[in-house]
């Protein structure tokens, strides 16, 4: 039946809609951590669909929430007033931590950012945008335009004059060999000299931790430093946190609390996890940044009821359960076994990450040279042994990338190491 369904895929979707595995994966239904497939195989998610059930496969709180919600209406528009909407809002406002908040719902990650670049350009009159190498936002004209990776970039066409960063990399790039600060100091001398080459550009749009990059990230306080010189100039500071944000880093709610130290940015962008697989998205901004465009504008299908019914019973069951200090009690257990096992494994790079955002480095052995292939070989070899992790990377795809629901215990952690390292020593 897979094969059968695998080529109806291939006769009726785009060729450049990837597929993970020689022979593609079904995923029919799941459980807390676990997910099975049309042949009824158990597997042990640490994905989670790209970083989107964030809590728990069939969280009976959420699945509740809509069935209850899609029993009265499904959807009106934003053009009606919505009590769920206006109920989430408040709640993301007043954790945001930016100083009279407003928010705007969407439904995926690529529109909230293509939106936070709406807003950045019509209140700095500019088009010209900021970005970091190895970036990635989304998969809309504007976000594509944005995105530093090539792997995720098919036209060099854009509406944006894009410039590009230092700093989203630690451990590779013309810095990397420097000292946190400075690494930081070098970074923001670079970013200083780019801007007096050219017209004060809108806005700074950056990933914490870059998600589809590898789960790289700078040394703390990067983005407070760059914070300074964008301030001096009224350049603006987007924080991209589709998948750094509710908590997944452990240490923060927010990816940007780690580059806090001269305030909030002036827009966030998140998505993902917030649904819990159902499809939202959002931007939130000081008053005067949202409210700035001069013109209509609505969102059909973002701020639906159903959708913020789900949002509300998510991130209630998040908070309520301290998800964000499981994933750094439960994400520092992990991370430490991982470099257990990195430190015999020939092939392995880096381990590096933060919380429940792992991401396992390959190379060639003695070099610093991307193997795309072993990451491909740990993959398939993970599957075979019960585990579901991604892929990603800069230049080549060559990163594990570890993302588990938020719940997840010690010891679904130990099993899901415990089969990664058979998969990593099988290179």
């Amino acid at each position: 039946m897979t094969r059968d369904l695998f080529a109806r895929h291939r006769a009726v979707l785009p060729d450049w809609l990837a597929l993970y595995y020689e022979d593609p994966l079904e995923i029919t239904h799941g459980e807390g951590r676990h997910v099975w497939d049309a042949a009824g195989n158990k597997y042990l998610d640490f994905f989670g669909g790209i970083l989107t059930t964030m809590t728990a496969h069939a969280l009976p709180e959420v699945t509740k929430a809509v069935a209850e919600q899609a029993g009265r209406i499904v959807h009106s528009s934003t053009l009606y007033l919505n009590r769920p909407m206006v109920e989430l809002a408040e709640r993301v406002a007043q954790l945001s931590g930016i100083p009279d908040a407003r928010v705007f719902f969407t439904t995926s990650g690529t529109e909230a950012n293509d939106t936070a670049l709406l807003l950045a350009t019509a209140y700095r009159r500019s088009n010209a945008i900021l970005a970091m190498r190895n970036s990635y936002h989304g998969r809309s004209f504007s976000a594509v335009g944005i995105t530093g990776n090539r792997g995720w970039s098919p036209t060099s066409l854009s509406p944006l004059q894009t410039l590009y960063v230092h700093g989203g990399v630690r451990t590779r790039g013309p810095y990397a060999h420097l000292g946190d600060r400075d690494f930081t100091d070098a970074c923001v001398a670079d970013l200083e000299d780019l801007l007096g080459h050219t017209r004060a550009p809108a806005a700074l749009i950056a990933e914490p931790v870059q998600g589809v990059g590898g789960f790289t990230s700078p040394p703390d306080g990067l983005y407070a430093a760059f914070r300074e010189v964008l301030h001096e100039r009224g350049i603006l500071w987007i924080s991209d946190e589709v998948q750094t944000g509710w908590g997944r880093t452990g240490d923060h709610f927010w990816g940007w609390q780690a580059h806090g130290r001269n305030g909030p940015p002036d827009i966030v962008t998140f998505a993902k996890g917030i649904g819990n697989g159902m499809s939202i998205g959002g931007v939130v901004a000081r008053a005067e940044i949202m409210n700035c465009l001069d013109a209509n504008s609505i969102s059909t299908f973002g701020g639906t009821q159903v959708t913020m019914a789900a949002g509300l019973a998510n991130l209630n069951h998040l908070l309520e359960h301290d998800l964000q200090g499981n994933a750094r009690r439960v994400g520092g257990l992990l991370i430490e076994r991982l470099r257990a096992v990195a430190a015999q494994v020939p092939h392995v790079r880096e381990v590096r990450g933060r919380g429940l955002m792992i991401g396992v480095e390959l190379a060639r052995p003695g070099t610093d040279e991307a193997d795309p292939e072993a990451a491909s070989t740990v993959l398939e070899e993970a599957r075979a042994g019960g585990l579901l992790v991604g892929k990603g990377g800069g230049h080549s795809t060559s990163v594990l990338r570890v993302a588990p629901p938020m719940s997840l215990t010690v010891a679904e952690a130990e099993e899901g190491a415990a089969i990664l390292e058979r998969a990593l020593r099988s290179i």
